[in-house]
């Protein structure tokens, strides 16, 4: 067992946590910027800035997809690996990131070429209009020619923090944003190649991210070794990285989802510039979750570990530690969206109809962000110990069990209000469920260590 992985065991959990979150965080931010820093400058075109912010909106739910596809496989195989590791099993583990490489080549090319054909299809029933989808469409070619960049820049976020280097994940992903940043502004400033510029800003990113991270690998720096063989599919490491990975995949594809009937419904009750004014909320309120998403990452390979290796309490103190970071984190975005919206909403547009839109709608989309953290970490806590069931049906519970009837009814009675009030109705309900699972759960430790003492003593 290598050094760094017996640490997850031993070491203080508080030391641990913050060796992996502040990377992990990190990773999330700077994989968050890359489109955060898109709508920024693409909102602050002169002359388009509003319809182009729009246009993007219309996108955002087939960008979520290819983050679903990334955290699939990207999850599903460092949760995975973990296991295997606390296990003792390192040959699996090593399998398992082969089979990793190869799952992402072969549904990035069906990605890829399943969008290119179908695009204009796809944009028109995910919302886009006449006015609109000019820009989606300039936008969404670049992307989807660069799917597997896109994919494997996610997905070695996940697998180089999880085979113990989170520093490096950080630093992989920090580079690419900080190119995306530097390429977004020559491109569309510039060069004036409007909102295909950051399109290729973004894709040149991220292919600079995928060779860093394959440059760990290849050269034989990382702990789980990457050889030639393990590229060889095999049918208990595939379905081990999908099973884990199911329920990432099932909340990032529910969140695309959601979105595809946002765009519906405040197209609807708002026009156009709703979509857009959505597209600017949910980037703020993607800064405030993205932390929490870092939290839950570096908890996932200390959970697994632990959780493997039968040391429930590290498991449970891990958790302890990991929502009040949460929490921390989402009192405070809250107290940011409810009193300075004004200052968040200027950075991505200054159009005073499309600011009036996004204002209002951020004050409501974020009214319950301080129980949010509960949903979330809890979730992933249900993943961490291989519960692949119980966690996914926690993350279809906020963010369609509940959410989607919401937006359905709400706004046929309160108009476009209806459907910003809805998101913060469902996390309340759902953090209350996923509450009362966490507490069983927890509480079963007990009763599983009390039979494993009485079992020794009979034994002895």
């Amino acid at each position: 067992m290598s050094k760094e992985k017996d640490i997850l065991g031993t070491e203080s959990i508080g030391k641990l946590l913050i060796k992996y979150s502040i990377p992990a965080i990190i990773g999330m931010m700077v994989n968050a910027l890359y489109n955060v820093v898109d709508r920024m400058f693409i909102g602050n075109i002169p002359g388009v800035g509003p319809m182009a912010i729009t246009g993007l909106g219309v996108t955002l739910p087939i960008m979520t997809i290819l983050v679903a596809f990334g955290t699939l496989i990207g999850v599903g195989a460092t949760t995975k690996v973990s296991i295997k590791l606390g296990e003792g099993k390192r040959d699996d583990a090593e399998k398992i990131i082969g089979n990793s490489f190869t799952l992402t080549i072969i549904l990035s090319i069906v990605i890829t070429v399943f969008g290119l054909l179908f695009l204009n299809n796809i944009l028109t029933m995910f919302g886009a209009s006449e006015n609109t989808i000019v820009y989606a469409k300039d936008y969404m070619i670049v992307i989807l020619a660069g799917t597997i960049f896109n994919m494997f820049s996610s997905i070695f976020g996940n697998i180089v923090r999880g085979d113990g280097n989170p520093k490096l994940s950080a630093v992989i992903m920090s580079v690419g944003c900080i190119t995306n940043i530097i390429l977004d502004a020559v491109f569309i400033f510039v060069f004036n190649m409007g909102i295909q510029g950051a399109a290729i800003a973004t894709v040149i990113a991220q292919a600079i991210s995928t060779i860093l991270g394959l440059m760990y690998y290849l050269r034989g720096k990382s702990n789980v070794k990457f050889k030639k063989e393990n590229l060889k599919l095999y049918k208990s490491s595939v379905t081990g990285i999908l099973i884990i990975g199911v329920s990432p995949f099932a909340m990032q594809l529910a969140t695309s989802i959601v979105q595809l009937i946002y765009n519906f419904s405040l197209k609807t009750y708002g026009g156009d510039l709703a979509i857009g004014a959505m597209a600017t909320v949910n980037s703020i309120s993607m800064m405030f979750v993205m932390p929490a998403f870092g939290f839950v990452q570096a908890m996932q390979p200390i959970v697994g570990y632990n959780y493997g290796a039968k040391r429930y309490d590290r498991a449970k103190k891990t958790l302890k530690i990991s929502l009040i970071a949460a929490t921390i984190v989402f009192i405070a975005g809250y107290l940011l969206t409810q009193f300075t919206p004004e200052m968040l909403v200027g950075v991505f547009n200054k159009d005073p109809e499309l600011m009036g839109l996004t204002i209002n709608g951020l004050r409501k989309y974020t009214l319950a962000m301080p129980v949010i953290g509960i949903s979330i970490v809890g979730t992933y806590y249900i993943q961490s110990t291989g519960k692949a069931k119980m966690s996914m049906l926690l993350s279809l519970l906020r963010q369609v069990i509940i959410l989607i009837p919401l937006i359905a009814i709400l706004p046929r009675f309160f108009g476009v209000n209806g459907a910003w009030f809805a998101q913060p109705i469902a996390d309340v309900i759902a953090s209350v469920v996923t509450g009362v699972v966490l507490f069983n759960e927890v509480r079963r430790y007990s009763k599983i260590e009390e039979d494993e003492l009485i079992e020794e003593v009979k034994v002895a």
